[in-house]
């Protein structure tokens, strides 16, 4: 059995269960906003992009796993891990969503500058968050040990 998949079968069902929910929930942070995800309260001002629908996916779980590495006793981790989730996440969302809808970028530098500049970076965007969404959960989970068992319990 590999290393991870020991380690999967250590955490067991609480975290597997709150790393399927939280990826649900990441999705929806993520699709809901930028109308990956259609629905009726945001409109999105240019098409999808094959690959948002591909890096959605990845960094939702991604970030749902390594954000439900957060609910594990203090005892099972070695040390804090640092801000990744929230890198992972925020760096998702500016990845997939409309370069034009996004008033941060607009207002910084324009229409024409999100299109032709901020447009063609968001890929990169993308593949940056997933990276330190899968490098943070890879790093995070050879911070887990298996809980020391009390002496009472015997």
């Amino acid at each position: 059995m590999s290393r991870a998949a020991a380690t999967l079968r250590m955490l067991g069902p609480r975290y597997l269960l709150t790393a399927a929910g939280a990826s649900v929930l990441t999705a929806l942070v993520i699709g809901v906003p930028t109308d990956v995800l259609p629905n009726p309260w945001f409109t999105r001002m240019t098409p999808v992009r094959p690959l948002d629908l591909v890096l959605w996916p990845i960094t939702s779980v991604l970030t749902g796993a390594l954000l439900a590495t957060y609910i594990l006793p203090a005892a099972c981790v070695r040390r804090a891990p640092g801000p990744a989730g929230i890198a992972s996440g925020t760096l998702g969302w500016l990845a997939i969503g409309c370069p034009i809808c996004n008033k941060l970028v607009v207002g910084a530098i324009g229409i024409t500058g999100a299109l032709n500049v901020f447009a063609p970076l968001q890929p990169l965007l993308g593949l940056l968050g997933v990276s330190i969404a899968a490098i943070g959960l890879a790093l995070r989970m050879r911070l887990v040990r298996p809980p020391i068992p009390s002496r009472a319990s015997h």
